[in-house]
């Protein structure tokens, strides 16, 4: 199982070029919409080049952000976790 770090969390408008291809690639999988201000937590999943993107709107609670890590193969990290849980 690999460990989901927070890299950073970002409106879409301020997001880094560097996370946009993967944020377009998590929108597409969501159907969602991409609004200038949606925020977006992005998590490394250590081991990998991989990032997770998180559409913060789109979470009821922190467990089902933990099930949908849990269906790829990653956990998030105790301090990531917290800080999550204060935006949602």
């Amino acid at each position: 199982m690999f460990i989901a770090t927070l890299t950073g969390i970002f409106e879409f408008k301020d997001l880094p070029k560097e996370y946009g291809p993967f944020v377009q690639y998590k929108a597409g999988l969501d159907k969602k919409e991409l609004q200038d201000n949606v925020e977006i937590a992005v998590l490394n999943i250590q081991g990998t080049e991989s990032f997770h993107i998180l559409f913060l709107d789109s979470y009821n609670d922190i467990k089902e952000i933990q099930d949908e890590l849990t269906a790829a193969d990653a956990k998030i990290n105790h301090t990531t976790l917290k800080i999550l849980e204060g935006h949602l």
